[in-house]
């Protein structure tokens, strides 16, 4: 049984950092791509970031990037997003996801397994 388990959100001020984990477990992490997603009230899921198996490949979304760092760590089955300078616009539901193939993150949310979410809030 696949699981993924995200952590790390909550309520900051504006231009301040927080820094969310996803824990991945049932699946060979070290082999699958990994990606950050966030979900506002009444908007479309969006992608924020992807990383390769290996860390070799990464992606962002333009509003993150130079703000937001994506990394994982194979042998703790985690994988990691660093989000600085935060906006209030950031505030959303955010959500790991992991599939076999790195392919073009840019399209589309066809991730094979999701986690439950964190809220993350920024008050200006």
């Amino acid at each position: 049984q696949v699981q993924l388990v995200e952590s790390g959100g909550g309520l900051v001020q504006a231009g301040g950092s927080l820094r969310l984990s996803c824990a991945a477990s049932g699946l060979p992490f070290s082999t699958y791509a990994m990606g950050w997603f966030r979900q506002a009230p009444g908007k479309e899921r969006e992608i924020l970031a992807a990383i390769s198996w290996s860390g070799g490949s990464t992606y962002y979304r333009d509003s993150v990037k130079g703000r937001f760092t994506i990394s994982r760590d194979n042998a703790k089955n985690t994988v990691y997003l660093q989000m600085n300078s935060l906006k209030p616009e950031d505030t959303a539901v955010y959500y790991c996801a992991a599939r076999p193939t790195y392919g073009r993150p840019e399209y589309g949310t066809n991730w094979d397994y999701w986690g439950q979410g964190t809220q993350v809030t920024v008050s200006s």
